[in-house]
């Protein structure tokens, strides 16, 4: 029997070369225990009818010594990543039936690694949002208590890994939606620095933003499917080329010294379990032997305003292609405006409707300078800012939400307090850095034990230090 609540990669990985049971197996077991969870859940759009078939590719490559770290391991993978000869649908009506007809980079290194992919995740249409509510699909609930949220846009991924339905997952981050359902879940969720990782094959949201990330049940499996699918990618053109990126990996530490943007951490609207939790956290990590130090961040705060400013605009570039002409949905009518409007209108969700509408504004004559070179202003000023709190400090520790999982529905008539659980997630994405959120305790509400987690920012290609730090984290809060 094997126990898949407990499972990790890194053991299930030592299992395989030891024999002790087949990738075949493995499959099985989690497919069982995946698709018994996914009624309660919703965590999967998908599950996909060749997984039998990759598990036994795998259990071949093991047997004859061709086998890594990934060989026969349960992976899902987030619903806008490309699967050749599957579906990805974004979690939309739009492309509900468009059918992959490449794999994406990501996607072609888990298979290269003989991963076994169990089927697509469900997700935020077109990863707008931060609840996973918004999905064509219906929305996920958070596998602790199903009344609430996994967080968004990546709900799926981190409700999969959560609930044992797959042994990790990967998600795509454009403003935290890896890393704030990865604490709403007890997951850890990396954002890796922009460029890291290949978003050939990634469906666009925000170009600027989106990146590519693991969801795991332990840094050192985050630490493992970050390897894998790491790495230049020439079909990229945001992709850093290796040697850039070896050339600022900065050298390893045990001990780091963490700085604190205290204004940033200490304003109001913050759940005072979750304010004491990262307090108590800091403190294990002080007594751990990292050295803890006071910063300023004064543009910080702005980032969640630049945000959504650049994400929507960029957005409304990106989906421009889906116009019921080409690909995607589309509404037949008299007139080619009809057709643009009825397909968008039908295909779209209130919430990405939403969006392009905003992005649109934002980008038209008239308002071009006052909002979009605005934002793209101060998102210099708080890049500059960032970078030089680096050259005192390893990593910049805050909160990844501002509070544990709220309930469905709570915030869906209210998008401004939606967006505003975005804001200690953003800033990593406006400075392109790597961010990380490890599960740091739990809190009760309504009878029911909840995760929160928090988050280290580092500098580009200093991702080892968050999972050093993330491993102590792990040993003094577990």
């Amino acid at each position: 029997m094997i126990d898949i609540k407990t499972l990790t990669i890194k053991q299930a990985h030592a299992d395989l070369v030891a024999k002790k049971y087949s990738a075949k197996e493995l499959a099985e077991a989690v497919l069982v225990e995946a698709k018994k969870q996914n009624t309660d859940t919703n965590a999967y759009a998908e599950f996909f009818d060749d997984v039998i078939a990759q598990a036994e590719c795998a259990d071949k490559m093991l047997a004859e010594g061709k086998g890594g770290e990934l060989t026969g391991i349960p992976i899902a993978i987030k619903d806008n990543m490309l699967m050749k000869d599957h579906i990805a649908a974004s979690g939309s009506k739009m492309l509900m039936n468009y059918r992959a007809v490449y794999d994406a980079t990501v996607v072609a290194k888990l298979k290269e690694a003989g991963a076994v992919i169990l089927g697509r995740t469900n997700m935020d249409e077109f990863a707008m949002g931060s609840s996973t509510e918004n999905c064509a699909y219906g929305p996920v609930k958070n596998p602790h208590d199903l009344s609430r949220v996994p967080g968004g846009s990546s709900g799926g991924s981190a409700a999969a890994v959560a609930s044992a339905s797959a042994l990790g997952a990967l998600g795509s981050d454009t403003g935290g939606s890896i890393r704030q359902p990865a604490a709403l879940c007890g997951v850890v969720g990396l954002k890796p620095t922009y460029g890291a990782v290949s978003r050939y094959g990634l469906m666009a949201m925000a170009s600027s933003l989106d990146q590519i990330g693991p969801f795991a049940k332990t840094i050192e499996d985050a630490e493992i499917l970050f390897r894998a699918i790491n790495g230049h990618d020439p079909m990229d053109s945001t992709s850093v080329p290796d040697d850039h990126a070896l050339r600022n990996v900065p050298k390893k530490k045990e001990k780091l010294t963490i700085g604190i943007p205290e204004s940033f951490v200490s304003m109001d609207g913050m759940d005072p379990d979750v304010r004491e939790n990262f307090r108590s956290t800091i403190e294990a990590l002080k007594k751990a032997g990292h050295t803890v130090k006071s910063i300023e961040l004064p543009s910080l705060p702005h980032a969640l305003a630049v945000y959504y400013v650049i994400q929507p605009a960029e957005t409304s570039a990106n989906l421009a292609r889906y116009d019921g002409i080409r690909y995607g949905f589309s509404k037949e009518a008299d007139k080619l405006m009809q057709v643009y409007m009825e397909s968008r209108g039908e295909g779209f969700g209130k919430e990405v409707r939403r969006r392009i509408l905003l992005g649109t504004y934002v980008l038209s004559a008239g308002y071009y300078d006052a909002y979009y070179n605005k934002a793209n202003a101060v998102r210099r000023m708080i890049t500059d800012e960032v970078m030089r709190a680096f050259t005192g400090v390893d990593v910049i520790a805050i909160p990844t939400t501002t509070s544990p999982a709220f309930k469905i529905g709570e915030m869906t008539s209210d998008p401004i307090k939606m967006y505003l659980e975005d804001i200690f997630t953003v800033p990593a994405n406006i400075a392109g850095i790597p961010g990380i959120s490890v599960p740091s305790g739990m809190v009760v509400r309504d009878g029911k034990s909840l995760p929160i987690g928090i988050q280290f920012l580092a500098a580009p290609f200093a991702e080892g230090y968050l999972f050093t730090v993330g491993r102590d984290v792990e040993k003094n809060m577990g």
